[in-house]
Order: structure tokens, then C-alpha cells, then sequence
């Protein structure tokens, strides 16, 4: 069985100095390879495919059977990576809190313990007769989330 570190070291020889990151490697008990690449600009089929033909190349078909997939996350998936926080910073992301409550707004900021995100709820002020729209900012801790993903608007 071939080990996710040696995958994980061909694509990080491919993708080195470029904007290109991993974001997970899976190998199943049958050889079948899932790799998943993404960058702030997106991953075409060229760069899989080069990817792919890297990783390849890099195995003797007569020692090592196996099947090879390259593609990027996709939206709707839940991040796996610190880097796709980054690639999203300005944009809506949907928070799943590991008490199972959801929290939608825009990822304002980011460091490797926490990020924040802003976002709108109806409050009625003390004396009004109406509730009005508020911005409210949360801290998030990574340790109280079950995950982040992307929620694409128009």
C-alpha cells in the first residue's frame, strides 16, 4: 500500500512555489488516492492534471496498482485547512459550533487561534416599538467548532 507521506511529498515538490496548497490526501485500503488542492485563485484542470501526471510518474504500474484522483475541495465542503480560511477572508462562511448551533456572516479576520466573524440579527432596542438590524462581531475558537464552509450569495 503506498503511504500518504510519500503522496504528500510529490505534491508538495509539484505545487512548491506556487499559490497552490494541499488540503487533504486519502488513500483507502484498495490504493484509490483522493488528493484535494485548492489556491486563493481557484485550480484549473491543467494544474490537476499535472499534478495527477507528477504523482504518477513518480510509480512503477508494475509494483503499485492503484487509482489516482486530483481535484480542489468544491464548494459546499467543509474547510480542512488554515489556508482556505484565508482564501475566504472578506467573504460568508457558515459556522457549525460543536453544540450543533449555526452561525452565517462574513469572515472578518483570522489568526491560528481564532477568526471572527460579522454578522446581522433583528434586536429590538429597549423603548422601540420595532426590532432593527444589528452587526454583531464573534470571536470564534477553532477548538469550539465542528466546522466552516463557504456559502456562496447572489
Amino acid at each position: 500500500m503506498i503511504e500518504s507521506s510519500v503522496i504528500e511529498k510529490l505534491i508538495k515538490e509539484k505545487i512548491g512555489g506556487t499559490d497552490l496548497f494541499l488540503v487533504e490526501v486519502k488513500i483507502d485500503s484498495f490504493n484509490n488516492i483522493s488528493i484535494s488542492v485548492d489556491s486563493p485563485n481557484g485550480v484549473s484542470v491543467v494544474t490537476c492534471v499535472g499534478i495527477s501526471r507528477h504523482i504518477e510518474g513518480s510509480f512503477d504500474r508494475e509494483e503499485e496498482d492503484f487509482s489516482l484522483e486530483v481535484s480542489s475541495p468544491g464548494i459546499g465542503i467543509p474547510f480542512k485547512v488554515y489556508e482556505q480560511y484565508e482564501k475566504v477572508l472578506g467573504k460568508t462562511v457558515e459556522v457549525l459550533f460543536n453544540e450543533g448551533t449555526k452561525l452565517q456572516g462574513t469572515l472578518i479576520e483570522l489568526n491560528k487561534d481564532n477568526f471572527a466573524v460579522e454578522y446581522s440579527v433583528k434586536e429590538k432596542p429597549e423603548g422601540a416599538k420595532r426590532p432593527i438590524m444589528v452587526d454583531k462581531k464573534q470571536v470564534i475558537d477553532f477548538n469550539n467548532i465542528k466546522s466552516t464552509k463557504e456559502i456562496i450569495t447572489f
